[in-house]
């Protein structure tokens, strides 16, 4: 029996390991091939990871064709601003839903899960007429506004309310013995408890924000106000398909999320554990 059982693990864990190096190794051999000429990247063995000869040439110039330092900093801006305000306000709009009783939250909450269930793509046309409207196309505005009250927000409004519904109410109840109002019980009760719930919005935010291709590229012509993903493709086509320089590119826009993972993974990964337990 306990051999049965070992040889089960055995398979298990060779399985796992299968998979995982599916997974990591196109993100292995970009990184190797961003320091490879193009000769070696499609004349070499796709296994052989190791370049011969080793170059920095492709970083430097990414840093040189194009302003990638601007493509950086406008997505580090977005990247800040929409994730602050994104948690800012749906925290305080979890914590209605939540704890506090009015006429009519329920409905209101199924129509914000609607809305949460809509394509993205579905807004895409009557959000490009509202920013014309108010002239904001190629400005940052355009891009900064809509992704605050966005799909997104409605998933963090979800998400949190999910997580406070676990906080027990008896510190509510005490608090409000010892004279705390409802914003001051948000402030003092709900926000520290809800630190990994906030960490998982601040990341997924973030990436997603990093991550922006299609809404950039729709209202922004402007080349100086891309952002790195939308930047990436203007290397692209400015190049020739240099893949060397692509795979550095694509390297180093990768690198601000690796960083942000693994700052915030031990509260991420409590969240997901957690926010699911109570869904009253």
């Amino acid at each position: 029996m306990k051999l049965r059982g070992t040889i089960s693990r055995i398979i298990l864990y060779a399985g796992l390991t299968a998979i995982a190096v599916l997974m990591i190794y196109p993100f292995v051999w970009a990184i190797t091939a961003s320091f490879k000429t193009n000769a070696q990247i499609f004349n070499g063995n796709p296994f052989d990871l190791l370049p011969r000869p080793f170059t920095f040439d492709n970083y430097v110039q990414v840093w040189t064709v194009l302003p990638f330092y601007r493509f950086l900093l406008n997505s580090l801006m977005l990247s800040i601003i929409v994730p602050f305000c994104n948690i800012a306000l749906s925290s305080l709009a979890a914590y209605s839903f939540a704890r506090l009783r009015f006429k009519g939250r329920d409905a209101v909450f199924l129509i914000l899960l609607g809305v949460m269930m809509m394509p993205g793509h579905i807004t895409l046309i009557p959000n490009y007429s509202l920013m014309r409207m108010l002239g904001w196309i190629n400005e940052y505005q355009a891009l900064i506004v809509p992704s605050i009250f966005g799909a997104s927000l409605v998933f963090n409004i979800f998400f949190m309310r999910q997580y406070y519904l676990a906080i027990p109410r008896d510190l509510d109840e005490a608090a409000i013995m010892d004279g705390c109002s409802r914003f001051g019980i948000w402030r003092r009760i709900i926000l520290p408890n809800a630190k990994p719930a906030l960490a998982t919005i601040a990341i997924l935010s973030f990436v997603g924000e990093w991550n922006s291709f299609l809404w950039p590229l729709v209202v922004m012509n402007d080349y100086w106000k891309m952002p790195i993903q939308v930047g990436i493709t203007y290397l692209q086509s400015n190049t020739n398909n240099d893949w060397g320089m692509l795979m550095a590119a694509a390297s180093m826009s990768i690198l601000p999320l690796i960083i942000i993972f693994l700052v915030f993974q031990r509260h991420f990964i409590k969240s997901m554990l957690t926010s699911g337990l109570s869904g009253k």
